[in-house]
């Protein structure tokens, strides 16, 4: 494999690591030339789980649950297909990541409504999944190095910009939750004051017994003997 597809390999894995994340690959028109890039780092154990070469519709449906009535009306090369393969492959490795690739690398399409170059992409995770395409122009040897290329940095721009969201996502709920705070301060605080409204509205009146009309009997007050 090229150098450049090395670099961006190791910067994929840079992100893995720095999280403790395993990865597993489902290829097909590639081969396991996804696998070979990963695993040619060293201490692709300690992050590569697994990896499978499904070409056929058949092993894609048997070997990573992708639903064969799918395959059936839109064929192998889709998004839908991308993402089915992608998190079937991670469900299977209990992995934290699932990388796709399924394309058409040329010299001809199996569909002729497919260019030769088309590929897509599935990228999934233990929170969420994503597919991307792209089409390249190069023989079967160049689409293949490129399908490489484009799912090893389309891995990376998933993972970076899920990174984002969760943090938008935490931000977003800190800020709430300060909102919240306040708010209940304020509730508290206009409730106080209320109480303290109604309380100078309505002071207490003093009580004491005057004689008469608070005894029992005629008499004005009530004489103890021995």
């Amino acid at each position: 494999m090229d150098e450049e597809a090395q670099a961006i390999a190791a910067r994929l894995v840079r992100r893995l690591k720095g999280v403790g994340a395993t990865i597993t690959v489902a290829e097909s028109c590639t081969g396991g030339l996804l696998a070979s890039t990963l695993t040619d780092i060293a201490g692709a154990s300690d992050w590569f789980e697994r990896s499978w070469v499904c070409y056929s519709n058949r092993s894609k449906n048997e070997e990573l649950d992708v639903e064969a009535e799918l395959l059936k009306q839109k064929g192998a090369v889709n998004a839908a297909v991308a993402i089915e393969m992608a998190e079937g492959a991670r469900k299977r490795a209990d992995a934290d990541l699932g990388i796709s690739i399924t394309g058409i690398a040329g010299p001809k399409s199996d569909d002729s409504n497919k260019p030769v170059g088309l590929v897509y992409v599935g990228i999934a995770s233990r929170h969420w999944a994503n597919a991307e395409s792209v089409q390249m122009g190069g023989d079967r040897h160049d689409n293949k190095v490129a399908f490489v290329h484009f799912a090893l940095q389309t891995a990376i721009d998933c993972w970076d910009n899920a990174k984002i969201r969760k943090s938008d996502a935490m931000a977003k709920q800190a800020e709430e939750k300060a909102a919240e705070i306040v708010k209940t301060a304020k509730s508290d605080a206009a409730k106080a004051q209320k109480a303290a409204d109604a309380a100078a509205g309505s002071p207490w009146q003093d009580e004491s017994w005057q004689g008469k009309g608070n005894t029992v009997g005629d008499d004005d007050s009530i004489e103890w003997k021995n």
